[in-house]
């Protein structure tokens, strides 16, 4: 077979800051890589971080338009680099989760029709009924929040239907709001998309289903029977099941790709379009979880994802449903207090260098002799506290510790929390679990030892760099092998491998098995302090 026939695929991802584009050959080598900055490469649209700030603080916003145009720039830079898209077999990709595009009432007539001679930004200029998409980092609505709580019988209760209780950043509390504020721009709209299933909207030329992954961060889907959930429907908008489409499955195949991309760029007439899902969800494909692993993200806020079967929704967290696997769930739980305390606790007590920090975390044993540290410099997500706690092996409050004791506290806390949170999801440690540590910190292999031993399982290591993005190029790959039953782990097995660490210290389940009880409680008492 000649070169320049073999197929690839590709991997988009519509982040907040930029649009990325990874193309993978059919042994999963990295072939092509491609992005483009929205504030410096779209200047005319005046974003800031890729997003506006509304004056309030809290409505927060990018303009639908400048994706449209960053996949025309994108696009362009492949061609002009040499990228021959007539080797394109699939394509698949992510957007930023929770954000909302409103497409106007003729708006499909138009993708339908599209003329290869222009721009898709010059085309589509009129088919949005709002302009402005509410995006992931707006806070605007809490009243839509506690409406919708309120209306299906409490936080726990539409966590147990949606697999989270009710956030102002998710999709179908921004409707509500659209649909308060904006009556008219809503009654115009004639499909709400994701961000994840606008994208796909383009490449499909025709309105594309939002994936049950992406559409779990919503509050509007039932996470079991994977429908939309009335009773939530109901309470956020007139006639929003029709605008929303069916939910489909994150592997579905939505059909060829637009014969616009076929003149315009060359893709092949059997070029098949994916169904494209959330950034978190991509991640975890790109990340390449399994069954029974944990994924850690230790970054400025530390990130944990759960493959899990069994999930038990609670009001702390996100139950979604699996990109690669319907049969199972992916959790995830962030934490604010990451990569930042760590760096204070760095400074203070070990003069500004991980080496001590390192030595320091090294001569203190497992278990820090029953001492107990909980370190929320801000305000946490899980729980909603803040403030540093010392507790004393008798679980008494103390004012300080000595800086070794300080150091191996806050970080056996940080991961005790973790493990913590993570089984109250319904993770469970099985024989084979794996945690894949990724982020800055998990470049020290001392913090990373620590992991291993709280969770008394292996760490391995993972470069998951635009891991989204890689992650939906193996699903646009997976997607054409996976209705004849091929798994994702095995369409992707060629992919390169984490690799080892570190493993559990001998004698850690011991130790931490008591202390995982211990932190529960100890948390749990300075939540009801913090209440007060």
């Amino acid at each position: 077979m000649a070169a320049s026939t073999v197929p690839c695929y590709l991997g988009f991802d519509f982040s907040t800051q930029q649009l990325k584009v990874i193309a993978v050959d059919e042994n999963l080598n990295v072939i092509h890589q491609n992005n483009v900055q929205f504030d410096s490469e779209l200047p005319e649209y005046r974003t800031q971080g890729g997003v506006h700030v509304q004056s309030d603080g809290l409505t927060v916003t990018s303009p639908v338009l400048m994706w449209v145009k960053a996949l025309d720039i994108i696009l362009e830079k492949m061609k002009n680099a040499g990228f021959d898209f007539s080797r394109v077999k699939a394509l698949s990709g992510s957007g930023q989760q929770h954000g909302s595009v409103y497409w106007k009432t003729g708006a499909r007539h138009v993708l339908e029709n599209l003329n290869p001679e222009r721009h898709l930004h010059e085309l589509l200029q009129w088919s949005f009924a709002v302009v402005d998409s509410p995006v992931w980092m707006d806070s605007s609505t809490t009243e839509q929040c506690h409406n919708l709580e309120r209306a299906v019988g409490g936080a726990q209760r539409l966590a147990d239907i949606t697999g989270s209780r009710a956030y102002e950043r998710f999709t179908g509390n921004q409707i509500a709001k659209i649909w308060k504020i904006k009556p008219e721009e809503y009654q115009q709209t004639e499909r709400i998309s994701l961000v994840s299933s606008f994208a796909s909207c383009l490449f499909l030329g025709n309105y594309a289903d939002i994936d049950f992954s992406d559409g779990s961060g919503m509050n509007l889907m039932d996470i079991f029977s994977k429908q939309w959930a009335q009773d939530c429907l109901n309470a956020t908008a007139p006639q929003l099941q029709s605008k929303l489409g069916t939910p489909v499955p994150p592997m579905a195949v939505l059909g060829p790709v637009s014969a616009y991309f076929v003149s315009r760029y060359g893709f092949p007439v059997d070029c098949r379009v994916l169904a494209f899902t959330g950034d978190n969800p991509g991640s975890l494909a790109g990340m390449r979880l399994q069954e029974g692993d944990i994924a850690v993200s230790l970054g400025t806020s530390d990130t944990v994802f759960l493959w899990i079967k069994d999930p038990k929704p609670t009001v702390e967290g996100h139950i979604f449903c699996n990109p690669v696997d319907c049969q199972a769930y992916m959790a995830l739980i962030c934490f604010k207090n990451g990569s930042l305390t760590r760096e204070r606790i760095r400074n203070e007590c070990a003069g500004g260098s991980w080496e001590v920090f390192s030595k320091a975390l090294r001569s203190v044993p497992m278990g820090n002799n029953g001492n107990i540290g909980i370190y929320f410099d801000v305000m946490e997500i899980t729980p909603p506290v803040a403030g540093v706690h010392r507790f004393n092996e008798d679980n008494n409050k103390v004012a300080g510790f000595s800086q070794e004791v300080e150091i191996r506290a806050l970080v056996e806390g940080q991961f005790l929390a973790k493990r913590v949170h993570a089984e109250k999801l319904g993770y469970k440690i099985i024989p084979g679990t794996r945690v894949l540590a990724t982020g800055g910190a998990s470049s020290n292999i001392d913090i990373l030892q620590v992991l291993s031993d709280v969770f008394s399982a292996p760490v391995y290591t993972i470069d998951t760099a635009n891991s989204a993005c890689l992650g939906c190029a193996y699903r646009a790959m997976h997607g054409i092998v996976a209705k004849k039953g091929v798994s994702f782990a095995e369409a992707i097995r060629r992919a390169p491998e984490p690799k080892l660490a570190v493993t559990p210290t001998p004698g850690s389940e011991k130790i931490f098995k008591p202390l995982l009880k211990r932190y529960a409680e100890l948390e749990e008492k300075v939540l009801k302090e913090s209440q007060q």
